[in-house]
């Protein structure tokens, strides 16, 4: 039980620390369990992972508290560019939603060491931020057309290795937006769909049997926690440096650690 606690205490650190950069947090979270040899099932390292992605949109909504309360505002009653961005807001949340809803067993699965997997997509990742980092900057808001596409993005990041932020702000990015609003819009549109996953995944934890809960509930609380802690840090550090570093910089360590992981799996 101790080992489980120091495990959800380290993942819980990686989650935060990785999840504003475009490194694929959900990747690192797979990475670590491998290495720290996590027994969890598939589903109970899918709910970890929506407990401790869940702590870092809490450390978004903290941090994001002012624009959160416009758009909530805008949606009702704001002005029209308020209003514009929370309808934004919410057609980016479609894609995802679906396949979060039909494909949710196969999502299950894919979380279960797959080393060789993780690597593959951290390539994947590397390879669209370099393609992002040669495009244009430019000043333009985010359409609606806009935010359903990068809507698109944010649903296939949901594979493992796949960097959500670096998805959807390099799919901003090559779509034409400008870089600030790109991880502004990145950072928030996540925001609602971890919080509804992880009320339905908390269903699921309160309907398993006592002992089931004892084993889950104390390293879920401790995940939680640690990603929260060094989610708000990490949140108001790295806002910045997304905006301001070449993304060419995150390519490169994508690229790395993919290949790394990939030919660790080869050679296993």
């Amino acid at each position: 039980m101790n080992g489980e606690i120091w495990n959800a205490l380290i993942l819980g650190i990686i989650q935060g620390l990785t999840e504003f950069l475009p490194v694929s947090s959900s990747g690192h979270l797979e990475l670590a369990r491998n290495i720290l040899g996590s027994t969890w099932s598939p589903g109970s390292n899918m709910m970890f992972t929506v407990t401790v992605h869940g702590a870092t949109a809490l450390a978004t909504v903290v941090t994001f508290q002012k624009d959160i309360r416009q758009i909530l505002i805008g949606l009702f009653r704001g002005e029209t560019e308020d209003r514009r961005f929370a309808m934004s807001i919410l057609l980016s949340m479609i894609p995802a939603a679906i396949v979060g809803l039909y494909f949710e067993d196969v999502i299950e699965m894919l979380f279960d060491g797959n080393v060789l997997l993780v690597g593959v997509m951290l390539i994947i990742t590397g390879l669209l931020l370099f393609l992002a980092d040669r495009a244009k900057k430019t000043h333009k808001k985010v359409s609606k057309m806009d935010a359903f596409v990068i809507g698109i993005a944010q649903a296939i990041a949901i594979l493992p290795g796949i960097s959500r932020s670096g998805a959807t702000i390099s799919t901003s990015v090559l779509l034409g937006i400008d870089r600030e609003r790109a991880a502004r819009f990145s950072f928030l549109m996540v925001v609602p769909l971890i919080m509804g996953k992880m009320a339905m995944d908390s269903m699921d934890l309160f309907s398993m049997s006592e002992v089931d809960q004892s084993q889950h509930l104390i390293p879920l609380l401790v995940g939680f926690i640690a990603a929260f802690i060094s989610g708000l840090w990490a949140c108001k550090i790295m806002l910045n440096l997304v905006k301001r570093a070449k993304l060419s910089g995150f390519a490169i360590y994508c690229l790395a650690m993919g290949t790394l992981a990939a030919a660790w799996t080869v050679m296993a």
